[in-house]
This record gives C-alpha cells, sequence and structure tokens, in this order.
C-alpha cells in the first residue's frame, strides 16, 4: 500500500490543489465548530479551564488531521493542509517547487472558506468573545519575539522528526506522528504561544476576527521553522552519507590494515628476526 503521505517520499506526477483546499475547508470548519462547542459558555460542552480546554482541543484536532491525511484526498495530495509543510517539502526534495504557489494559495482560500462556512453554520455563537472564530491569541505575558521562537521552534522540530520517520519502513506511521504533535503542541503551547505552527490554520479566523495584531508571526514563523527543520534534515543526510561511505571503505580495508601503524603479523615478525 503506498504510503498516505506520498509527496513525503515521492514527487507526485500530477499534484492536487483543489484537494488540498478541499481539506484545508473541512480542517478549518472542524477547528471553529471545536472550539464553538468547548469554548462558549452557553455550550453544554463548556469547558471552563483554558489549559483544560486546549488539551480536548488539541486531542480532537490532531485525530482529525490524521484522519484527513488518511482520507482518499489525502493520499491523493499529500494532505499537507499547512504551508510551512509545504515548503519544507520542496527544500526537502520530496514535493515540485512549480506547486508550492499553487498548494498554499489553496490552504489558505481553504482555511477562509472553512472559517465562513462554520460561521454560516453555527451563527452568532462562533463570534463571542471566548470563541472569537477560532482566532489564536498568545498570552498577555508572552512577548511577540516569544511567540515568535515558539512558534518556529515548534515547526522545526516537527520537521525534523518528520524526516526521521519518513523512509519506506516507516512512512506509515507519519499520519499519526503529524497529528500527535500538533495535538501536544496545542496543548503545551495552545495556553502560551497560541500553539498554531499553521499559517492556514490562522488565516481565515483572524481574517473573519478582524484580528491582524499577531498575525504575521503566525503567518511567518511557522515557515521559517519548517526552513530551518528542512536545512537540519539535509545537514544530518550528509552526515549519515558521509558516515556511512568511511564505513564503506573501512570495511573494504584488509583486517590487518585498519588500525593505523599496524602491519599484518608475518611482516612484524619478519622484522623482530632482522632487528
Amino acid at each position: 500500500m503506498a504510503s498516505p503521505v506520498l509527496s513525503l517520499l515521492h514527487r507526485p506526477a500530477l499534484t492536487r490543489p483543489a484537494d488540498e483546499f478541499v481539506l484545508a475547508t473541512v480542517m478549518l470548519f472542524l477547528a471553529v465548530t471545536i472550539v464553538r462547542w468547548v469554548r462558549d459558555p452557553g455550550s453544554p460542552l463548556h469547558i471552563a479551564d483554558l489549559d483544560a480546554a486546549l488539551a480536548v482541543i488539541g486531542v480532537l484536532s490532531g485525530a482529525i488531521l490524521t484522519g484527513l491525511i488518511l482520507t482518499p484526498l489525502g493520499r491523493r495530495s499529500g494532505g499537507h493542509m499547512n504551508p510551512a509543510v509545504t515548503v519544507s517539502l520542496w527544500l526537502m526534495g520530496a514535493f515540485p517547487g512549480p506547486s508550492v504557489v499553487p498548494y498554499v494559495l489553496a490552504q489558505l482560500a481553504g482555511s477562509a472558506t472553512g472559517t465562513v462556512l462554520a460561521r454560516a453554520a453555527w451563527g452568532h455563537t462562533v463570534s463571542v468573545s471566548s470563541v472569537d472564530y477560532a482566532a489564536i491569541a498568545p498570552a498577555p505575558d508572552w512577548s511577540p519575539p516569544a511567540v515568535f521562537l515558539a512558534e518556529a521552534g515548534s515547526m522545526a522540530a516537527i520537521i525534523v522528526a518528520v524526516g526521521f520517520v519518513a523512509r519506506p519502513r516507516s512512512a506509515r506511521f507519519l499520519p499519526y506522528l503529524i497529528g500527535s504533535a500538533v495535538a501536544l503542541v496545542i496543548a503545551l503551547l495552545g495556553p502560551r504561544s497560541g500553539g498554531s505552527i499553521n499559517p492556514a490554520r490562522q488565516f481565515g479566523p483572524a481574517a473573519m476576527a478582524g484580528q491582524g495584531t499577531d498575525l504575521w508571526i503566525y503567518l511567518v514563523a511557522p515557515i521559517l521553522g519548517a526552513v530551518l527543520g528542512a536545512c537540519f534534515h539535509h545537514c544530518l543526510a550528509r552526515l549519515r552519507s558521509r558516515a556511512q561511505r568511511a564505513q564503506a571503505v573501512a570495511s573494504a580495508i584488509p583486517e590487518g590494515f585498519r588500525s593505523v601503524g599496524t602491519l599484518p603479523h608475518t611482516d612484524r615478525k619478519v622484522r623482530h628476526n632482522a632487528g
């Protein structure tokens, strides 16, 4: 069976921006829906404690993301749903450059569309202050530089982890790794930096909520983190390649000559007798 995250291992013959648009639309519709039910004080599922609410939101969001990657649309497009992921895969040589812009535009358009559909489905409840279209905001005591570092660092760590797992024998675990990583980031960083790590996750909600103050951070920081993660992946790949070449050279050398200055036993004996 082919990997559900096809673009992590192969250059797709036919890219699918339309699939990315649909996936991002569904992702944002469900994201706003979850926040609407968990954070609206009038909801029977309301969770007043922010940390607990974000832990629940994180688990549900991670499960949804994994499920979307495993759908036929996700298998066909690669299931990125995140401009930072698309950029990182391009830099890692796993995605064609000409498809980056169409994918990113489709993801951002899907973000806006999903948010609008959630507003149409749930009405004014998604605009109350505690829901606010599921727009992400940092804690008051977190400065913009701290938020930027948290968002970029989290994305870089995820890309490095993906690079380790994206191998033929373990690629089938990628959707679960990505979903678990996103759930963990939301649960741990959600009450602090916001825990977005996805420009498409914030674009639509922030636009609908009129929240533009820190929007640039949530758009730029994950992409920068993805670039750093891809660069680190290339550095590790080069080091691994050099180590493999050195091992191959060492294995080709006769055992008696592998230590510098060591001579075969017979040669040492001749020299001893000569002395």
